[in-house]
């Protein structure tokens, strides 16, 4: 409905049609004043994709039949209508790339208008960076081989090719609807019910055991359906879900949500079985492919959509696939828009994820707080700036531990194989040698700019052995990419070249600047202190364990960062700050992985954070601990969903991205939000143990620590190059070391060993959120944009 029909809702805006004129404004009173323009579906200088969700607030007395909304002098007044919430909303469309203006005016000047500077860009085009990497290769319908000149393709799930160099595709819906058959062993599975196509399978259908098949108008029959019942309603639903899929900032995205196939959807009248909520499901483990995928993650999330929430994912918020971490918050705030502009506000926009998708979730929350409103975490890392440290630690530590000055003092000594293991694991900090065996095998070639052999463990005793395949992280032609000696100017594939918008590349080289520091670290020094090693093995090691150099090859010197990148690393929120996910509530789902990567301690380091920057208060964090048979998602949800709704009472937000206070979330939370274990006696899990201490005690509950912790660094560990002072063997108390050895540890640390009670080397404060819009290193926000009268 037009604003030029509705002249008999005026009733709906406070003080409207009392005046004597019958409400025409046409008077000789003067114009009322007060309009102003607000964008709901972002910020107004950060619009994408050429439209805007607006809402249009006309001054109390006005009558929305004179108003008249104008995009550059086109005239948009018929996309606006008085609600049913009783506000003036409407979509702009037709935004070009660049500013835009706005503005609100009356027909026949009863009441002063308003103006809007909106900046909008294509929706692939960057945002927040002023650059997105290049090569970029765009999937295609069906996968294309590579050949040793040119990349392959990876399968869209799009049945159109893309359009331009962008990815840009045209998006598509497709139906499914949830069977009857019972989820489990002997009955259907919740996987994606639309396999990519191969080059061996060029029309995959769907799996027989889906839960979820295809819904054709007409020839599903209801009787076929399973009911769901959303939160907050009583009244059962037939479980249809239609997805959304298309290409947002280059990265495929699924957008699932319950759908009716016999009414319509729109923004002002979304179908009443949504809940208006939203849970983006972020993909674990990390990478930095050139090559444009599916997403990792999936829409097939029973949990959530059973629930009546919406459920989004895109390619580029899976860590395996985009390790670029302002370039996920960027994909996160498109995807918002995009939601908002063709579904409706949002009651509440939550993350899901472990592991890599744990460290997107914090980043996003840290880098741009606002766009996520709770974070569902599992296991648990803070960022991939300071998880890196541990990776580059245990890859330092069993090179060292398998070369000859290591191997050769343990054959001196004539220990067994337990014993050499037992001072391993106390030199990492972790359950035993296995962890670093995890990180270096799993991550250790994550900064390799070029094509590489990985060099991994073999087994248990930590013999190397050198993988016989070649390969690098971009997964482009071996000649596209970086070499030292033959293409110094190829491609670069480690991880900070992902992000080297963001880093800045080191004078006169394409080699991105990065964060990677261990001068001064003294490994195993608490392992020292405890007897658990010996002053011998102390020197030996911190005069082995050496560094690597800006190639991520081994060396004999300690590795040295940029120290730009430790300040924009800082600056930006990317060492995730404890003031900005204390904005957050935060329900953390940790399980032991002791012999892998993902250790207990994680959560904690996150506590810690939060704790040191919110003069000790972490109130807006809970950690379930379990021994991994218990699901927790569904109470995770619900959890999360009573928190947000009582959020959304007590603290409402003014706009979408808009932040609240630790204070606010920690009002909010709700009974059933608070810290407790499963103890790995408790089979049934039955009992939640809230004492800490008694969940300490259960040995795979344990909160073990690091390399660098055993070093005498912070379990925050977001030190990442520390200040030096002085060797001084008296720090070492009792410890004797013989005059050799005391010189031996002199030239080890020539120029002072760790201070670990001062910041880190550049370590601030964040200021983010920052845009790196104008380049590297970012600078802050400006405020967003309002609008101003005319």
């Amino acid at each position: 409905m037009s604003l030029a029909l509705i002249v008999a809702v005026t009733g709906l805006l406070s003080g409207c049609g009392d005046d004597d004129d019958g409400g025409t404004g046409q008077t000789g009173t003067p114009p009322l004043t007060g309009t102003s323009i607000k964008v709901l579906s972002g910020r107004a200088d950060m619009v994408t994709g050429g439209d805007a969700l607006v809402e249009v607030l006309p001054p109390a007395g006005a009558v929305p039949a004179t108003l008249r909304v104008s995009v550059g002098g086109r005239d948009q007044s018929a996309n606006f209508a008085v609600r049913a919430n009783g506000r003036v909303i409407g979509l702009v469309t037709g935004l070009t790339a660049g500013t835009n203006t706005i503005e609100a005016t009356s027909s026949n000047g009863s009441f002063a208008g308003a103006r809007l500077t909106v900046t909008n860009a294509g929706v692939n085009a960057p945002v927040l960076l002023r650059s997105h990497i290049e090569p970029y290769i765009c999937a295609t319908p069906q996968a294309v081989a590579a050949t040793a000149d040119s990349a392959g393709t990876n399968a869209s799930g799009l049945s159109a090719a893309p359009t331009d160099a962008q990815c840009t595709t045209r998006a598509e819906t497709k139906l499914y609807y949830r069977t009857l058959t019972a989820a489990g062993t002997g009955g259907c599975a919740f996987v994606i019910p639309d396999p990519s196509p191969t080059a061996a399978n060029p029309a995959p259908t769907t799996p027989a055991n889906s839960c979820f098949q295809p819904y054709v108008a007409g020839t599903t029959q209801a009787s076929a359906i399973a009911t769901t019942t959303p939160l907050g309603s009583t009244t059962a639903v037939p479980y249809i879900v239609r997805v959304e899929r298309g290409v947002i900032n280059r990265g495929i995205y699924d957008i699932a949500v319950l759908f009716d196939p016999s009414r319509p959807w729109t923004f002002d009248a979304p179908q009443p079985q949504w809940t208006g909520k939203v849970v983006h499901n972020f993909g674990g483990s990390t990478g930095q492919p050139r090559l444009q995928a599916r997403p990792n993650s999936s829409w097939v999330d029973n949990n959530a959509l059973s629930r009546g929430y919406m459920v989004a994912v895109n390619s580029l918020t899976d860590s395996a696939n985009n390790s670029n971490r302002v370039l996920v918050a960027e994909t996160v705030m498109k995807m918002k828009e995009h939601i908002i502009e063709q579904y409706g506000e949002l009651r509440a926009y939550i993350g899901n994820g472990g592991s890599g998708g744990a460290i997107n979730q914090n980043t996003v929350a840290s880098i741009s707080p606002g766009l996520l409103d709770g974070l569902q975490i599992q296991l648990d890392f803070a960022d991939s700036v300071t998880t890196a440290i541990e990776v580059s630690d245990c890859v330092q530590l069993v090179n060292f531990y398998a070369g000859p000055a290591w191997t050769g003092l343990m054959q001196q000594q004539g220990l067994t194989q337990a014993q050499i293991n037992a001072k391993k694991a106390a030199i990492n900090g972790h359950l035993d040698q296995l962890g670093c065996h995890s990180w270096n095998n799993a991550f250790g070639t994550a900064n390799k700019p070029g094509n590489y052999q990985a060099v991994l463990v073999a087994n248990a005793a930590g013999q190397l052995f050198t993988s016989p395949a070649v390969t690098n992280n971009c997964r482009l032609p071996a000649a596209q990419v970086y070499d030292r000696v033959r293409n110094p100017n190829g491609i670069r594939c480690s991880d900070p070249d992902a992000a080297v918008a963001v880093w800045g590349t080191t004078p006169g080289t394409n080699r991105a600047n990065q964060t990677n520091d261990n001068v001064g670290v003294q490994y195993g020094l608490k392992a020292l202190q405890s007897g658990a090693i010996t002053p011998e093995e102390f020197v030996t090691l911190n005069e082995g364990v050496g560094g690597s150099d800006a190639d991520s090859n081994l060396t004999p010197q300690r590795s040295v960062a940029d120290l730009d990148a430790l300040r924009t690393a800082y600056r930006a929120g990317l060492v995730v700050s404890g003031t900005q996910v204390s904005r957050v509530p935060i329900i953390d789902q940790r399980t032991p992985d002791e012999q892998g990567i993902h250790y207990n301690w994680r959560s904690f380091s996150q506590r810690d954070r939060l704790a040191r920057d919110n003069g000790g208060n972490f109130g807006n964090q809970v950690i379930w601990r379990h021994n991994g048979g218990a699901s927790l998602a569904g109470l995770s949800l619900t959890t999360m969903d009573s928190w947000l709704n009582a959020l959304n009472t007590s603290a409402p937000k003014p706009s979408a991205n808009a932040v609240r206070t630790q204070a606010q979330v920690i009002a909010g939370k709700p009974a059933t939000a608070f810290d407790f274990c499963y103890l790995s006696t408790d089979a049934t899990y039955s009992n939640q143990v809230r004492d800490f201490t008694t969940c300490d005690q259960d040995p795979p509950l344990a909160v073990r620590s690091s390399p660098r912790q055993v070093a005498g660094g912070p379990r925050t560990e977001d030190i990442l190059k520390c200040q030096l002072k002085a060797l001084n063997f008296a720090d070492y108390g009792t410890i004797v070391f013989t005059e050799t050895q005391q010189a031996r540890l002199r030239a080890v640390f020539a120029t002072g060993v760790c201070d670990w009670s001062r910041p880190g080397v550049n370590q601030e404060a964040t200021a983010s959120p920052l845009t790196f819009a104008a380049g590297p290193g970012g600078v802050p926000l400006a405020p967003e944009p309002v609008s101003t009268p005319i």
